[in-house]
């Protein structure tokens, strides 16, 4: 037994195994509702019924139920995502200068997962039209 030798295995990135890698819809649809947040001039995502059964989550104190994926849907095929969001601007900030800061954003966030972006529709569903309305007496 004192004879047999230890023999070493080089690990090179030829001896990694193969497989394929799956990235979910869902998984997509989160970085880009957290790419799209960070967007000065971005108020809320999501249309006026998401929007209205939020309002009553966090009330009931549900407020993070279904916020992670509001007002995103992607679909990726291929290493490739079709992104389709629905955003409120806050008021007075020019539409065009919102969404394409949210087109790059978003493709720069969902690009660092090593997806490739073909397209991101944007609806402008709503306009915020200021703060918190002021307490009534």
């Amino acid at each position: 037994m004192g004879d047999e030798a230890t023999r070493e295995l080089s690990v090179t990135p030829d001896a990694v195994a193969g497989g394929s890698t799956l990235v979910s819809d869902e998984v997509v649809e989160k970085i880009v509702v957290a790419a799209t947040r960070s967007v000065p001039g971005v108020a809320e995502l999501g249309g006026d019924v998401a929007r209205f059964f939020n309002a009553v989550l966090d009330k009931v104190g549900l407020d993070q139920v279904g916020d992670a994926r509001r007002g995103c849907s992607a679909h990726v095929t291929n290493g490739a995502a079709v992104v389709n969001l629905v955003i409120v601007i806050e008021a007075g900030r020019p539409v065009p200068q919102v969404t394409d800061a949210v087109r790059a954003k978003v493709t720069e966030a969902v690009e660092a997962y090593g997806l490739r972006v073909d397209e991101i529709n944007i609806r402008v569903d709503d306009v915020a039209m200021g703060g918190p309305a002021a307490p009534t007496t």
